[in-house]
């Protein structure tokens, strides 16, 4: 878990693919962040990635790292974690989001990985 955690976070990027009906959608996320052993993400519950998990919560992530060459793909569902301090702890670690996002509101939604497996790869 903490070797995947980090190669997320160095990569700061990374795309996340979800099932909208019969059509898969693809967008970057830059929030990643690790509590209580868990492998958390956020975003909006009022977005259609929110919606999107909520109807189907097998997602898949990837990112790569150039200077290493490598990249990983991660599968697994994504569950909502309603906890001020899963809330808090993302946004303790990402403050510039505070701007759009509380502990407090309707809206900010984490979710922690379940079921995953991870697959790192390279070009070697």
């Amino acid at each position: 878990m903490q070797a995947v955690y980090e190669f997320i976070e160095k990569c700061g990027t990374y795309y996340l693919a979800t099932v909208d009906g019969d059509q898969a959608r693809v967008r970057p996320f830059g929030t990643i962040n690790l509590f209580n052993n868990r492998l958390y993400i956020q975003t909006g519950k009022k977005k259609d990635v929110s919606k999107q998990i909520q109807a189907n919560n097998k997602v898949e992530l990837c990112c790569f790292n150039p200077e290493e060459g490598k990249w990983l793909r991660l599968s697994g569902e994504l569950l909502r974690d309603e906890s001020f301090e899963a809330k808090k702890s993302m946004l303790d670690k990402y403050p510039h989001l505070r701007g759009m996002y509380s502990e407090e509101d309707d809206n900010t939604e984490v979710l922690f990985f379940v079921n995953m497996t991870a697959n790192f790869s390279s070009f070697e």
